[in-house]
């Protein structure tokens, strides 16, 4: 069962300045560590600076902050305040940043226990190993300073957040995170918090796919090439015939497993709170340094590094010549390298690797959707009528589990069925439009059941009652039906919500959303215009991700040189441009229209 800290915790939590006693070194940690293994840094016994400095922030400053929803505030304090490796304010802090990323409603008390029981049919702690899910890789089940009970532990939670999440087929990183939350907390407060990660929708923290994982060390590899150019060309230049790929593969062991214990405490203070964008900044700023140190100690050496680059970068890391401070301080110092940027590499990347995938696997998946007049072939509309009526994953183990009478709260093996798209009862377009439609989507979204969200014929004409209706849905479908019938719309990815969301000045940006946004025409012509950007890596320039805008007055999909579509505050008119964005032209002859109908549909599941 999980230790309980003292009535005092709270008090022990503000308790922030910094180590007094020997006896007081370890007094942050969990029982399951061997703080024994703990050593300082010598950065910790350096003299300090004179002068007064800043007192550390308390966990109920930050706590209060959280509440009146300052979330900027905290990703300051959280980066600028170097708490002690031993601090107890980690305590409560690392589960509070955790928790606010929980999606499904609150769990009751008790329901890990009741997992744990449900899982292994007692809640003892086995003395003979377990067996690891599957998604676990073998090779870097880190405990950095767990004892063997606190290994048992771990490896007792990734069990149990695997049968409780069984669409997790793959994380390597999340058995390394379950021992760094055990250092702080206790087994029932670290699977807690490992499911506000794993079920985070606003942010990324945890890879849970093949594809994820390597969506992300590709996005990382590309994000390098422009942020850490001279390091790359130096790489390049010193092993003619080294595979970047190879490199980067293992970016996020520079990190878990080549940093210091110290340094790592202090990426993770942030990391809880602003996701995996930490990681990428601060493996910037390992790749920078260690060519620093190629340029200036023969220990990194040409000679001496350019058989196996990837292994010289993580025992670099291991003896990483700054202090946690600093590593954060460059981190964070990077320019241009905002989440929006961040999130365009990634999808362009994933997206790409999708369509490989679909083109390269045969009958196994839908075949490629367009024929030569960009028009889907009727083989590919069967197949997507085929896979309408197929169980996916999910629903299998959801029916395994009701076979098996398993009754627990909050499981995440919820049925996800495909609803067949022949039912769909649309009032702007007929059904052979609807799967031309259909095969345009991402192969990932027409696993999902669509649901009409807002309709103007039963909803009325009115932006309030649509931000109301679809604001939180992500991805959405608009399709429009104008007075002269014709048809088009936009598959947009990402939340109508973010009109709202501000950037790190407090402002609000006036365009969001990701390169898997598209427009579509299905009358008089049919068309799919796609992102520009989605071809080659040149940088097409500010107008070419101009993806949606809106406030209370109007809607944009769309920019630069003109608006693809454009509708009022009362959804009565709109016009249409051609756009930078898309390179699409007018989406009806006239460029301005009435609307008849607009239907707006989001995907159950996602």
């Amino acid at each position: 069962m999980p230790y309980h800290r003292s009535g005092d915790a709270s008090a022990q939590a503000d308790k922030l300045s910094g180590i007094v006693e020997e006896s007081d070194l370890y007094e942050g940690f969990a029982p399951h560590v061997e703080t024994s293994e703990i050593k300082t840094l010598d950065f910790y016994n350096l003299p300090k600076p004179t002068g007064k400095e800043p007192a550390l922030r308390s966990y109920t400053e930050i706590q209060q902050l959280l509440q009146q929803g300052k979330k900027r505030d905290v990703k300051n304090i959280l980066r600028e305040n170097s708490w002690p490796i031993n601090s107890p304010i980690r305590a409560q802090l690392w589960p509070m940043l955790c928790g606010q990323h929980l999606t499904k409603q609150q769990m009751l008390d008790g329901f890990y226990w009741e997992m744990v029981h449900q899982v292994f049919g007692t809640t003892e702690l086995s003395e003979k190993p377990i067996m690891l899910p599957a998604f676990v890789d073998a090779t870097h089940c880190l405990p950095y300073h767990l004892t063997s009970t606190g290994r048992a532990v771990a490896d007792r939670i990734v069990n149990v957040l695997g049968y409780d999440c069984p669409d997790i087929t793959y994380s390597p990183v999340l058995y390394p995170i379950t021992s760094i939350l055990l250092h702080f907390m206790s087994e029932e407060e670290a699977y807690m918090c490992l499911a506000g990660l794993v079920g985070s929708k606003e942010k990324v923290f945890i890879n849970q796919t093949k594809l994820q994982h390597e969506v992300t060390w590709k996005t990382v590899m590309q994000i390098a090439k422009k942020h850490t150019k001279s390091a790359i060309s130096y790489f390049q230049r010193i092993c003619p015939g080294l595979k970047l790929e190879r490199v980067f593969m293992d970016w996020c062991w520079w990190i878990l497993a080549g940093l210091p214990f110290q340094h790592l405490v202090r990426i993770m203070d942030c990391y809880f709170h602003e996701g995996i964008k930490v990681l990428y900044r601060v493996a910037l700023v390992v790749l920078n340094l260690f060519h620093k140190e190629c340029q200036s100690n023969n220990e990194w050496s040409p000679d001496n590094i350019k058989n196996d680059i990837g292994n010289a970068l993580i025992k670099f890391c291991k003896k990483i010549p700054v202090s946690p401070a600093k590593l954060l301080h460059a981190a964070f110092s990077i320019r241009g390298l905002s989440t929006q940027y961040i999130s365009r590499i990634f999808i362009k990347t994933e997206m790409l690797l999708k369509s490989r995938s679909v083109l390269n696997s045969g009958s196994k998946q839908l075949i490629k959707s367009r024929s030569s007049d960009n028009l889907p072939t009727s083989q590919s509309q069967v197949n997507i009528q085929m896979m309408s009526h197929t169980l996916t994953i999910r629903e299998l183990h959801s029916e395994s589990c009701r076979n098996l009478g398993e009754k627990s709260p909050g499981h995440r093996a919820i049925a996800m069925g495909v609803y067949p798209i022949h039912n769909l009862k649309s009032q702007v377009c007929k059904n052979e439009d609807l799967f031309t439609l259909w095969s345009w989507l991402p192969v990932r979204i027409t696993m999902y059941q669509p649901v009409l969200l807002y309709t103007t014929e039963e909803h009325g004409c009115s932006l309030t009652t649509f931000y109301v209706r679809v604001e939180q849905h992500e991805p959405t479908l608009l399709m429009i039906k104008t007075c002269n019938n014709e048809v088009f719309g936009a598959y947009c990815s990402s939340r109508w919500f973010e009109r709202n969301v501000k950037d790190d000045k407090g402002q609000r940006q006036a365009y969001f959303g990701t390169g898997e946004t598209f427009l579509f025409s299905l009358y008089p012509e049919r068309a799919k215009y796609p992102w520009v950007g989605i071809e080659g890596d040149k940088d097409l320039g500010h107008s070419s991700e101009l993806f949606m805008a809106a406030d209370s007055k109007m809607i944009t999909i769309g920019g630069g040189e003109g608006q693809a579509i454009w509708m009022d505050e009362n959804i009565r008119f709109g016009k249409t441009d051609g756009c930078k964005t898309f390179n699409n032209p007018p989406l009806c002859p006239s460029g301005d229209f009435e609307i008849r109908v607009l239907e707006v549909y989001g995907f159950v599941g996602i």
